[in-house]
């Protein structure tokens, strides 16, 4: 039994997860959440009070659960607690922390220290400290100006009440992310202005007969060197030291904090060594008896700090160029046909039901069909196909599609974020900043790997001062700070998401849309492909071939027939409808309606009880199926045609045939994912003869016919309990379980709402060549990923040693800290350049 349930309280994907995995873990349930409508839907074995999930999701946090039309469902009283809490200490207001559900334009951490966490205002994370990053803002609202009078300013498009002119839209306003990386722009020049000269002067020995100190001493040189620091550690690079402190205080440690502790000594130590010389042993000091002074050690380790972190603002910008390409798409405007006049409109103010003309050249404005017209349409940016596509009277077209050299009028069905274009960017900004189950292990590591530097760089300090040669004490500090400065946890932590940012965004422009990271990374252990005939395999727009009469007339028993069908949705019971009203009959009113899962439909149309389905439906209603009657059918269905039994009165009068072609790529596909290995069945609620003929046209090893939704699901649980990785391809309401249960679930783009629900990974264009696609990307990313934490291991179990001085006994060889911070600063910039070259990936 399925029952549809309120559930209150959830306000992020993170709460919509932990509820549905909780129910689920009822024995007995299986229940799909939707976040939006905050609706579930719960197919359960036996019937369980409300009351009983009442009291598990109590004991998640404050939500509560009712049937639709109920108050809420009392529950015992449990100590309640926020799926949102968190224990970081920090200087962001909790009260303004959103969750990826909601409207764009918010920010986040690249690394998502905080899970979906997200803020209103631009600011550093205060788990890792680095910048967070804007997300992209899917409807920004337009405002429009005049050219020649910019003081004028609407939100709607018009006329310049001065001069006349049409208002023109303005140019967006710049973005956060570009306000980030202008101020760290203008930071950085004044950093490199004072730094330059504090490095020319601590160099100045290694200049031939010294030109500098012919004109002051070194002493004074060393004051001249405090003074050019003090911009560059209070002004430009003092947000590193803030977010150190910051670190340290709610104990959240990570790169700064190993940059402030380095960069911070050395400095502090030159400050010493600059006031109170007498203080230090003669190791610190030079031939004169002034202070070896390291100004130029930390004011050259923090510009490199900021430049790597200009660099990362920079490659930030294009990890999500993907969804800003997406967002280029929407049209700002519309062309408004009412009472046969055409207004120019704000794309805001569509409402559902408005006509719209859309001209030759003109983007698509909403979702909607064509009421008036043809022509031509460019989907390539919405399904990856470059192919145009031919148009006309009620076919559907989609925001963002491109119209070709003919003008038509449309009916918009879809406006604002029901859109499928705002679907797919939200899509695409959810999953982008989901966590991949691979990140767990950088996440592990991170969490002990200040504490072990800290702790590296501490006895460096004293082995050097211990075993080292002589200045010990001077070896022991440069190499010690060397240490705190080369460590980048930021690498690791930044190995997965930028990957899977980059990654999701290429599957977008290919028309294949990933819900999720979890599902790119399972999608690249996948073996066996479960996948149903109608509308995955075949085009799913069956058209009727024939209606055969045994006792009846033809034209009576299609409208018999036809009448029952027109309250169904389903694919075949429309290509019915359509051929009953192709041959202008007219169809009469229902009674007892029902649509029987995987069978068929019944209902009584002018007193007669008419049943059209399957075997199986035939045997539910008692109907007589005649032995030729059977025969005939079954000689159709070895052609490879559906064939509905059709019943009235409790007897079988005859059939009707459906043709539903394999679609283009169904074969290619195929062959391309068994050649990697993978198996693929079918099943389908289809009967035996016209599934074998399909399978035997493919070139399938594995097929199941007469399938119920039941029936899938439990296979595919089958197959998960022999250890085989599952992805669901389907299209249809009846394999949302299936979808819902198979480790990947992978719903057809022209299928149902309640499909593409339930499923991770979502095809714009419907058809089996975009697994293909799905796999590729999904390999693709993965090992982008494992490149990136070998880089990120590989440079950190490198680096730190060679910072703490292991190959000097050997070779001599030490590591100043100047280029210990240039390596640290180029190591989280080379992971996302790793992570951008899956942007000219060919799937």
């Amino acid at each position: 039994m399925k029952h549809t349930y309120i559930i209150d309280g959830m306000s992020c994907d993170g709460c919509r997860k932990k509820v549905e995995k909780a129910l689920n873990e009822i024995e007995g349930v299986q229940a799909n959440i939707s976040l939006e409508k905050k609706e579930a839907v719960i197919t359960m074995d036996n019937h369980i009070e409300t009351t009983a999930f009442a009291t598990v999701l109590a004991g998640l946090g404050n939500y509560t659960i009712r049937m639709e039309g109920d108050k809420e469902a009392s529950v015992p009283e449990v100590k309640k607690k926020s799926c949102c809490a968190s224990s970081a200490s920090h200087n962001h207001d909790h009260s303004k922390i959103q969750s990826q559900a909601v409207e764009a334009g918010k920010f986040y951490c690249p690394m998502h220290c905080e899970g979906d966490k997200v803020y209103d205002e631009a600011g550093d994370c205060p788990v890792c400290g680095m910048d967070l990053v804007q997300q992209p803002i899917v409807n920004r609202k337009v405002e429009y100006t005049c050219p020649m009078h910019p003081e004028i300013i609407q939100d709607h498009p018009g006329d310049c009440p001065i001069c006349g002119m049409d208002l023109v839209p303005m140019e967006p306003k710049e973005s956060d992310d570009n306000k980030t990386y202008n101020e760290l722009w203008r930071k950085m020049k004044i950093a490199l202005f004072f730094t330059l000269p504090i490095f020319i002067i601590a160099m100045s020995d290694m200049i031939p007969n010294n030109p500098l100190m012919k004109v002051m001493s070194m002493e004074s040189w060393n004051w001249v060197q405090f003074a050019l620091s003090l911009p560059v550690v209070f002004y430009a690079c003092s947000m590193f030291f803030v977010r150190a402190y910051k670190s340290v205080l709610t104990w959240n440690l990570n790169m700064f904090t190993l940059i402030g502790i380095g960069s911070g000594v050395a400095f502090l130590f030159s400050v010493f060594g600059l006031f109170f010389p007498a203080l230090f042993p003669a190791e610190f000091k030079t031939e004169t008896g002034s202070v070896h002074l390291y100004f130029e050690a930390a004011t050259v380790i923090l510009t490199l700090v900021l430049l790597g972190q200009l660099l990362e603002a920079k490659a930030h910008s294009k990890t999500s160029g993907a969804i800003k390409e997406l967002l280029k798409l929407a049209p700002t405007q519309a062309t408004l046909v009412m009472d046969g006049v055409d207004k120019i409109i704000s794309i805001h103010d569509i409402k559902k039901g408005d006509l719209l003309r859309v001209k030759p050249g003109d983007k698509i404005p909403v979702d909607g069909k064509i009421t008036q017209g043809e022509s031509t349409i460019d989907e390539s940016m919405i399904s990856g196909e470059p192919i145009p596509v031919d148009k006309v009277v009620d076919d559907e077209v989609v925001s963002g599609t491109i119209n070709g050299t003919k003008s038509f009028v449309m009916v918009a069905e879809k406006v604002g974020s029901d859109t499928l274009l705002a679907q797919i960017v939200q899509m695409v900004t959810d999953a982008s900043r989901s966590r991949a189950p691979i990140q767990k292990l950088a996440d592990s590591i991170a969490k002990y790997f200040v504490p072990i530097v800290v702790s590296v760089s501490i006895i460096t300090f004293f082995v050097w001062a211990i075993y080292g040669p002589e200045p010990a004490l001077v070896y022991g500090f440069i190499n010690a700070i060397a240490v705190l400065i080369i460590a980048c946890p930021c690498a690791l932590g930044l190995a997965t998401p930028m990957s899977v940012m980059v990654g999701v965004g290429k599957g977008a422009q290919s028309g294949v849309l990933i819900k999720n990271a979890e599902a790119l990374e399972v999608m690249n252990k996948v073996n066996v492909l479960i996948t149903d005939k109608t509308g995955t395999i075949t085009e799913g727009k069956p058209s009727v071939e024939k209606v055969v009469a045994v006792y009846n007339n033809e034209q009576d028993l299609l409208q018999l027939i036809a009448s029952v069908n027109q309250y169904s949705e389903h694919p075949l019971a429309q290509a019915v409808v359509n051929f009953a009203k192709a041959k202008n009959i007219v169809l009469n009113e229902v009674n007892d309606f029902d649509s029987i899962t995987g069978k068929g439909v019944v209902g009584t149309v002018a007193g007669k009880k008419v049943a059209l389905g399957n075997k199986k439906l035939m045997d539910q209603v008692n109907a007589q199926v005649d032995v030729k009657l059977e025969n005939q059918i079954i000689a159709e269905q070895k052609l490879g045609k559906t064939v509905s039994y059709i019943a009235v009165d409790g007897l079988a009068v005859g059939y009707v045939t459906i043709k539903d072609a394999i679609k283009a790529t169904s074969a290619n596909a195929i062959k391309e994912l068994m050649a990697q290995g993978i198996e693929v069945i079918m099943l389908t609620g289809d009967n035996e003869n016209t599934a074998k003929a399909v399978a035997d046209e493919l070139h399938l090893t594995s097929f199941i016919a007469g399938c119920l939704p039941q029936d899938k699901l439990n296979e595919i649980k089958r197959l998960q309990t022999e250890g085989k990785i599952i992805a669901m391809a389907g299209d249809g309401i009846n394999d949302s379980p299936a979808l819902a249960q198979a480790n990947v679930g992978i719903a057809m783009g022209t299928g149902t709402d309640a499909a593409i629900e339930s499923a991770k990974i979502t095809l714009v264009k419907g058809d089996l060549q975009g697994i293909v696609k799905a796999k590729k990307l999904s390999h693709a990313v993965m090992k982008n990923i494992n490149q990136n934490l070998f880089f990120a291991f590989f440079y950190n179990v490198i680096g730190i040693p060679i910072a703490a001085g292991v190959l000097y006994p050997f070779f001599g060889i030490l590591l100043s800290p100047m280029i210990a911070a240039l390596a640290m600063s180029f190591s989280s910039v080379s992971v996302i350049a790793n992570a951008l070259r899956l942007r000219n990936l060919k799937i």
